[in-house]
């Protein structure tokens, strides 16, 4: 997998404009500001190949980031609350109408801040996956902020949480010194050859 040569492929606003499956495509997906654009641009070894803003709801497209042989994919955020009721429409309708398609996405990354229990909107998307049955892994984001020890416990504690909804795997990721960025590669990899 080329991460170093990562590019920005399309952003879709529209269920009418997503493209045609014919590669792996690795999902992102979490709530408003838990760090996809970071840790999508940390994987890639790239600053900027996915926007960060410090606004929360800034992603309101599915964005396709372009590997060579597979897609990274980007899903808006959700839980975010200044969000007009036609804005929230317009993005349900689009990420359901994108799993309506069941082979396309090959792997999803459920990021969830590790510093904090799951929010109402988290367990909701969790409960979205398992009754859909897609593969997913828990990334949980911003692991430079806590101690070793609150860190291993975190990831326990998420491990026994996201077990009850089929997730494959927990990993400590921080966009900010890396960790956890390697092993989220090779299980990325994983999936991908599995295709």
């Amino acid at each position: 997998m080329k991460y170093s040569q990562a590019a920005f492929k399309a952003s879709y606003g529209l269920s009418s404009q997503l493209p045609d499956h014919d590669r792996p495509e690795i999902v992102f997906s979490g709530r408003s500001n838990v760090g996809k654009s970071s840790l999508i641009n940390k994987l890639c070894n790239r600053k900027s190949l996915a926007r960060v803003s410090a606004t929360p709801g800034k992603t309101a497209t599915i964005n396709y980031y372009d590997l060579g042989d597979a897609y990274l994919v980007d899903l808006p955020g959700y839980g975010y609350a200044k969000v007009s009721a036609s804005e929230r429409a317009r993005w349900d309708d689009l990420i359901n109408s994108y799993f309506a398609v069941s082979e396309r996405c090959t792997l999803l990354v459920q990021l969830l801040d590790s510093r904090h229990a799951p929010s109402a909107d988290d367990r909701m998307m969790l409960e979205y996956l398992r009754h859909h049955g897609i593969p997913f892994v828990a990334a949980l984001t911003k692991a430079d902020k806590l101690k070793k020890a609150e860190a291993e416990r975190a990831a326990g504690e998420f491990a026994s949480l996201c077990a009850e909804y089929g997730c494959k795997g927990v990993i400590l990721t921080s966009a900010q010194n890396g960790r956890g960025v390697e092993e989220l590669q090779r299980v990325i990899e994983a999936a991908a050859e599995a295709f």
